[in-house]
């Protein structure tokens, strides 16, 4: 009979935490494994004893925000906005979070109808840089479409930049997304993106650990991609300068034991340098989204054979493709110099000489042979005998 108000408690005091001790806050997630969320809170409202660690004028700095947390009032917002409270170890919360040890976020707040915990089981992070160039931006939004297409959930940050592009890349390809946010959930960050941040909630998930009407900071932005990495399989990260926040989340991911890749660009462009170095790492590099499935997926989700288009002369039997690629580019060569050139005799160079001559690869030129002009661009990408 007391399972469901222990349950209430635990919400509304992790509720509580979240307006007095910031996220990624390791000393507070300490305090939360070894003394219980009870404890802590209990302290906090009191101002009894210090927590352990704490200085007094962090201290004083706790109390302060203890004194005006209402969390009653935060869930009545939420739940007027859409948005529900999750708790560690309830049935919605994705486990893989927990990896991030006292770092773990005390509980998300989360706007949509889907499960987090399900999607989150089959997801991938697509980020990369706010200014990103017209090529991050198509990569992205291609790399997530196929993403979605394949049945995989499409995580960033609902930034501009490479985080838009991913997220309506995903839509666009009516896939599921979600958005991690540095604010509250119900105050889209940045404004220009408050349709498609709206549009992701309907469609999606928008997710973040801060409670509702609370604004982002820088620190905030960075502590936030921790959560990216952790909730995702794996990272891809499309453009990035040298300091990009989000090689912060690829580096989060590779501590973790995530994937972690990164999209070429440009080895002129500034804005792939961050990428490139990456790559120059333990990243894998990845052009589409058959890349990173065979990354992330179950084993035996293979990338398919790259390979150019098939042209008539692949179609020839490889001897023959010897004599054919033993012919000059310019000019005649008598059948001894081509059987020589091609490693056969002159009789089996004459006779598939013939055979080529029937197909329009070569001509006769008094005793010697040429290509024609329709071959000459062909054999040109044909390998010579070593």
């Amino acid at each position: 009979m007391n399972a469901p108000d222990e349950a209430d408690d635990e919400l509304l005091a992790r509720v509580f935490l979240t307006r007095v001790i910031e996220p990624g806050d390791e000393a507070g997630g300490r305090w939360v494994r070894e003394l219980g969320v009870g404890e802590v809170v209990r302290r906090l409202r009191d101002g009894g004893a210090a927590l352990p660690g704490v200085s007094g004028k962090r201290w004083a700095g706790l109390l302060a925000r203890a004194a005006v947390a209402r969390p009653h009032q935060d869930l009545a917002v939420a739940r007027d906005a859409g948005v529900r409270f999750v708790c560690p170890g309830g049935t919605e919360w994705p486990a893989q979070l927990d990896d991030l040890g006292d770092a773990r976020p005390l509980g998300l707040w989360v706007r949509g109808r889907a499960a987090l915990r399900m999607w989150a089981l089959k997801s991938v992070a697509v980020v990369g840089a706010r200014a990103c160039t017209e090529y991050g931006a198509h990569m992205a939004a291609t790399l997530a479409a196929g993403l979605a297409e394949q049945g995989w959930v499409v995580v960033s940050g609902g930034a501009y930049g490479v985080d838009g592009a991913a997220h309506r890349g995903a839509l666009g390809a009516g896939g599921a997304t979600v958005a991690v946010l540095a604010c509250g959930v119900d105050r889209p960050y940045p404004r220009g993106h408050s349709r498609l941040i709206g549009r992701i909630a309907e469609q999606g998930l928008v997710v973040g650990e801060l409670p509702p009407g609370d604004h982002p900071t820088p620190s905030r932005f960075i502590l936030r991609n921790r959560v990216i990495a952790a909730l995702t399989r794996g990272t891809v990260v499309v453009e990035a300068a040298h300091r990009s926040g989000s090689l912060v989340t690829a580096r989060a991911a590779q501590r973790l034991g995530r994937h972690t890749m990164g999209v070429p660009g440009p080895a002129t462009s500034a804005l792939s340098a961050g990428v490139h170095e990456l790559l120059r790492g333990e990243a894998a590099l990845v052009t589409d989204a058959a890349d990173v499935v065979e990354l992330v997926g179950a084993m035996g989700q293979l990338a398919p054979d790259r390979r150019g288009p098939v042209l008539p002369r692949d179609l020839l039997d490889p001897a023959t493709r010897q004599v054919l690629a033993a012919l000059p580019g310019r000019g005649a060569a008598r059948p001894d110099e081509i059987a020589r050139r091609a490693q056969t005799a002159q009789d089996d160079a004459i006779a598939r000489l013939y055979e080529l001559r029937a197909l329009g690869y070569v001509e006769r030129h008094g005793d010697g042979w040429k290509l024609t002009r329709q071959a000459v661009m062909s054999v040109r990408d044909v390998p010579g005998p070593s």
